[in-house]
């Protein structure tokens, strides 16, 4: 093995091609992006140097510091709740179901691998208020509380919260499945000796299964924030960013700029800042999960 790891022919040939493709599929779309930045123009009107301006721009543009306090509030509220529904769903399975864990698991894990565009219709369907109330509206109406009926994706408050929750409920059987396999990886033999020792319940959860989880837990953070930071077929399915701008996120106004409006350069800057972002995040978690 050593000698092969000293051969720079055999690395060439095991570890040159997908070298390569990582470079010419990521590498090479970010440094054309940020060539990108500092044009102004399109494909058919040409694009011309600008310097700087596209920052300065981006600095001074609120739809674009409205667009950032979304994804922002929305990754932390989404990832918190995948990561936390679903270290409860894998502490179910792991003490409490056991056997029958199998047909839970599956249950839960649907929503992940059901269309995005699906999913959206669902919940469109559930917080309707025309033609015909939807299954919310319609159990408020029924209990006699007719002054919270009201039109839950028309309003940019409570369209956010129903983004939320669909995201949350979509992606949490994922998490479960990853962190259930992560506790599956505990040695029962420490569990016991915990047990032995005195602690049950949360005791054995907090100074037991958590520290010994948090890297899987750190992992999914990671995945998950990057993931919600870069949100965009399901707001784009559920409200469109609406209504007006309410619930537009960096990507979706990212899209809209670079393609519907033809603003290429600006558009390349926020997918910039969007990337110094995930960036960022990615990062702070790692350091500080390495100082606990």
């Amino acid at each position: 093995m050593e000698r092969t790891l000293r051969d720079w022919r055999a690395i060439t040939v095991f570890v040159g091609p997908a070298l390569l493709l990582f470079v010419v599929i990521l590498v090479v779309p970010i440094v054309w992006s940020l060539g990108y930045t500092l044009t102004e123009g399109s494909v058919i009107a040409g694009f011309h140097f600008v310097g700087l301006s596209n920052y300065v721009r981006l600095a001074q543009d609120p739809a674009f510091w409205s667009a950032l306090w979304f994804s922002v509030k929305y990754a932390v509220l989404v990832s918190a709740g995948q990561v936390f529904f679903g270290l409860m769903l894998a502490l179910l399975y792991s003490f409490y179901l056991k056997r029958s864990s199998v047909l839970v698991r599956t249950l839960v894990f649907l929503p992940v691998v059901l269309p995005t565009v699906a999913v959206a219709q669902l919940f469109v369907k559930l917080f309707a208020i025309a033609p015909q109330y939807g299954f919310l509206n319609s159990f408020l109406h029924a209990v006699h509380l007719d002054d919270l009926v009201q039109p839950w994706l028309g309003q940019g408050g409570s369209a956010f919260w129903v983004i939320v929750v669909m995201d949350v409920w979509k992606a949490m059987g994922l998490y479960a499945v990853l962190l259930y396999t992560g506790l599956m990886d505990i040695p029962e033999d420490t569990l016991e000796a915990a047990r032995l020792d005195g602690a049950h319940g949360w005791k054995l959860t907090q100074f037991i299964i958590l520290p010994l989880l948090t890297p899987v837990i750190v992992t999914s953070l990671i995945f998950s924030l990057n993931g919600t930071l870069k949100v965009f077929d399901s707001v784009l399915a559920l409200t469109g960013g609406g209504p007006g701008t309410s619930t537009t996120p960096l990507t979706l106004y990212m899209y809209k700029t670079s393609f519907s409006y033809s603003q290429y350069g600006y558009g390349s800057t926020i997918a910039v800042a969007l990337t110094l972002l995930c960036m960022i995040v990615s990062l702070i978690i790692i350091r500080r999960s390495r100082e606990n």
